[in-house]
């Protein structure tokens, strides 16, 4: 399994990266998307709709159940992948990149703080 160094991570297993402008990008980790399976639908949130720190800001439906994914971060949704309506498949063949599902301004930057780097995620899997 994949989890990059330069990414932040949460307990519930979505990654963030930093996008610039207290805006950042939000996905599933490796781990969650295997332990998924085959991804056939997300749900995204409303672009401009705004979250509290572990609110539950879409879904990911796979062939064996529907998960929640929960926003990192309290703030407000500025970008959601809209590419995941036609290919949600994306995010099992790439959770880091075209699989990413949105990027939110943090309205809380002391939140940041509480995020996992790499090695601290990867402890929470044992």
């Amino acid at each position: 399994m994949d989890y990059p160094q330069d990414l932040l991570y949460t307990d519930k297993h979505e990654w963030l990266r930093e996008a610039g402008d207290g805006v950042y990008r939000v996905g599933i980790t490796d781990y969650a998307q295997d332990a998924l399976g085959d991804v056939v639908f997300v749900t995204l949130p409303a672009v401009g709709e705004t979250f509290s720190r572990d609110d539950a800001a879409g879904e990911v439906e796979s062939t064996k159940s529907v998960s929640d994914v929960y926003s990192p971060l309290s703030g407000e949704i500025t970008a959601v992948n809209d590419a995941l309506d036609a290919t949600p498949e994306n995010v099992n063949s790439d959770p880091y990149g075209e699989g990413w599902i949105f990027e939110i301004k943090v309205s809380e930057s002391s939140e940041v703080e509480d995020l996992l780097d790499a090695e601290a995620y990867t402890a929470t899997l044992d």
